[in-house]
């Protein structure tokens, strides 16, 4: 069960009449208004989620004996004329 808190706020009272017609023409309640609107509010301002860019490139595919290859060929294949 989610705890409630009991305040007071203070907003003009034009918001508040449209508020209260609203919450009548949805047969819903000013509080339940309220906290919608809070919740797109703090949604809107929250941590932003961490999108990977799309990185593609243009290319023919994968190179010849990558396609069914094991993780140990692919990895000698990426270090290939590099040295060492």
């Amino acid at each position: 069960m989610a705890s409630h808190m009991k305040t007071t706020v203070e907003i003009a009272d034009s918001l508040l009449n449209e508020a209260r017609r609203t919450a009548a023409r949805e047969k819903t309640t000013v509080r339940a208004l309220l906290e919608e609107g809070l919740r797109k509010v703090l949604d809107d301002r929250g941590p932003r989620r961490f999108r990977l860019r799309k990185a593609t490139f243009r290319g023919k595919g994968l190179q010849a004996g990558a396609a069914d290859a094991g993780w140990e060929r692919l990895r000698d294949m990426s270090y290939e004329g590099r040295g060492a």
